[in-house]
């Protein structure tokens, strides 16, 4: 989303860093970042006394977080405390000792209670926000939801208030080894997520054009 807040990530108790300090990141635009190019989520409450962490799709609005998913998912139910993650993966690192392997991520933690959105303006536009983060361009190509629709579809918001964002970059840890006299290989294996294929839906004509908004396959 394009709506953004300039304040400065302030760390809690719950949301510091405590591995790592240097990874922490305190500027709210990069909180933003990490949750607007990640197409995963995973929530994470409990339910019925025990820990559940379930994958869903989110976008943001602002400063607030939205999820969604069936009427009758516990999961979806709001007004308890819920905790959301998301983790990009830009590489392997590859070291010369095994302690020293690594990974170079950008990964967010929000922390808040889940409040269930009850306004019907609120709900729309929240789910509009969805498919445009997961599918540019799909808000206004695909119909938007029925009233039936929408009385089974649940929306719950999280407010970005208390978040962290930690990052890793760079070569392995254990350059010095070198110095030292080993020579063996070490490095980055750089990863992206990129389209592969686009295939048309077998109920429409096979001539029937890919719409403009639709990313191509990179080779």
């Amino acid at each position: 989303m394009t709506t953004t807040s300039t304040t400065e990530l302030s760390p809690t108790d719950r949301s510091r860093v405590r591995r790592h300090r240097d990874r922490q990141r305190n500027d709210r635009a990069e909180l933003h970042a990490v949750l607007d190019e990640a197409l995963v989520a995973h929530l994470g409450r409990v339910v019925d006394g025990e820990p559940v962490v379930l994958p869903t799709m989110h976008a943001r609005i602002g400063d607030v977080l939205y999820l969604h998913g069936s009427s009758g998912a516990a999961s979806l139910r709001g007004g308890e405390p819920v905790c959301v993650t998301v983790t990009l993966i830009d590489g392997l690192v590859y070291a010369r000792r095994w302690f020293t392997h690594s990974a170079n991520y950008r990964s967010a933690v929000v922390r808040g209670h889940a409040r269930k959105v009850t306004d019907p303006d609120e709900a729309m536009a929240a789910l509009r926000a969805l498919v445009a983060h997961v599918a540019p361009g799909q808000e206004d190509h695909a119909a938007a939801p029925s009233r039936k629709e929408m009385a089974a579809t649940s929306v719950i918001a999280i407010d970005l208030t208390e978040a962290s964002v930690k990052a890793r970059t760079g070569p392995p840890g254990d350059g010095e080894a070198v110095a030292d006299g080993d020579g063996r290989w070490a490095g980055v294996v750089r990863l992206e997520t990129r389209v592969a294929e686009v295939t048309t839906c077998p109920a429409l004509p096979a001539d029937t054009p890919v719409p403009a908004h639709v990313p191509r396959a990179v080779s």
